[in-house]
């Protein structure tokens, strides 16, 4: 595999006005159905809804990556039934909006251990991805059955396994076998729905990207909130490592 893009930790990347990737854990869903007396079910499907809005304004606004956690490696422990309409919702999503992502330029990616999956998913996935694989315009990665230990953990063993022989191994090296060795880390990170923490996400990717928290619930996030977390990123001092003075020498 041929790696693209560098970690933050071995070298300085650029710290583009516009954050080139976003990454979000879409949180809430099931509070803002609650909070309209409705199943819980019925947040998840307003919040595929809200996934085609964000795109878009992600889209226009020139943003180069955007990944979405839809499924973590932990989410199986939620009530069988949700996880059932959870499973139908993805094949749902997929089956309408691959035809839209590609009318639109728009890369489709799915990283997590999809052995889980079942075959009809998982050719959705690959017929999926094959389809809209030449596009530029913008990358979607959505991140389903995954967690940042597990990436971690299976880089490692994609690496031993092209070189039983070696015990060493840098960071380099493993970089190159991540779910996501094909886009540069995450500029801006966004958790809606009040939360602050990461939960298993991109343990790797994130050692230096920007932190937003917005208390919105996933099914109500739009262009303005949107265009709060870029404000508040475009208000960040991205030092990586370095003092001030140095930024301004820079």
């Amino acid at each position: 595999m041929i790696r693209k893009f560098f970690s933050s930790t071995a070298e300085i990347p650029d710290a583009p006005p516009v954050p080139r990737h976003i990454a979000i854990i879409m949180d809430g869903n099931g509070r803002w159905a609650k909070k309209r007396l409705m199943p819980r079910v019925a947040g998840h499907v307003q919040g595929v809804e809200r996934v085609r809005n964000v795109i878009k304004s992600c889209a226009d606004r020139g943003v180069e990556f955007l990944t979405l956690f839809a499924f973590s490696s932990e989410n199986w422990r939620r009530p069988a039934d949700e996880v059932t309409k959870l499973m139908e919702l993805f094949v749902m999503a997929l089956e309408r909006e691959v035809d839209k992502l590609n009318r639109n330029g728009i890369r489709l990616r799915i990283i997590g251990d999809l052995s889980r999956f079942d075959d009809k998913l998982r050719k959705l996935i690959a017929d999926g991805e094959a389809a809209t694989a030449k596009h530029t315009r913008l990358t979607l990665t959505v991140a389903a059955n995954y967690g940042g230990r597990w990436d971690i953990m299976q880089a490692v063993n994609a690496w031993r396994a092209e070189h039983p022989h070696s015990h060493a191994i840098n960071e380099d090296a493993l970089a190159e076998h991540l779910s996501m060795a094909y886009a540069p880390e995450p500029d801006l990170f966004i958790r809606t729905g009040g939360e602050q923490r990461i939960s298993n996400f991109l343990l790797w990717q994130l050692a230096y990207t920007e932190l937003y928290f917005t208390k919105t619930l996933w099914p109500d996030f739009d262009a303005a909130t949107l265009d709060a977390a870029i404000a508040s990123y475009q208000k960040r001092e991205r030092r990586f490592g370095r003092t001030s003075e140095q930024l301004v020498q820079s």
